[in-house]
């Protein structure tokens, strides 16, 4: 098996239990070894009272992201610490797209960087996840 097909065969057995991403309304629309891409249409349940895009919906696009590049090897990894910053509001209407890309994987840690555009290519936020992996694999590969 190859790296990517190892990583798409891991995204498709996580996407088929990851009910939280799809609930929200979140797709996903690429995932290689060490990145993944998810996007959301903001519908007004994700707004808040400002009519903005909820900044904890925008953190899990790009959590959902993030995760999906994290197990992308097949070894079960999660999130051990996070941090966003947003640098402008998502709208009624737009299109993000979370795009997470493995800056470095040393022994059972990794960094995650994951930039949150809008449809015009406007920077919404950035995203950092710092990983660890744990015990198991997402995939049977026997």
């Amino acid at each position: 098996m190859t790296p990517n097909d190892r990583a798409q065969k891991a995204a498709q057995t996580m996407w088929q239990q990851d009910h939280a991403s799809q609930w929200m309304g979140m797709e996903l629309m690429h995932a290689e070894e060490g990145t993944a891409v998810m996007e959301l249409t903001v519908a007004q349940h994700h707004c808040n009272g400002h009519g903005m895009c909820h900044g904890g919906v925008i953190f899990t696009l790009a959590d959902s992201a993030f995760a999906f590049a994290c197990n992308s090897r097949n070894q079960v990894t999660v999130a051990q610490h996070n941090t966003i910053t947003y640098v402008a509001s998502g709208r009624l209407g737009d299109r993000l797209r979370a795009e997470a890309t493995e800056i470095s994987l040393t022994g059972r840690s990794g960094i995650t960087d994951v930039q949150i555009t809008n449809q015009s290519g406007v920077l919404i936020a950035e995203f950092r996840g710092l990983s660890r992996a744990i015990k198991g694999t997402v995939f049977d590969e026997a």
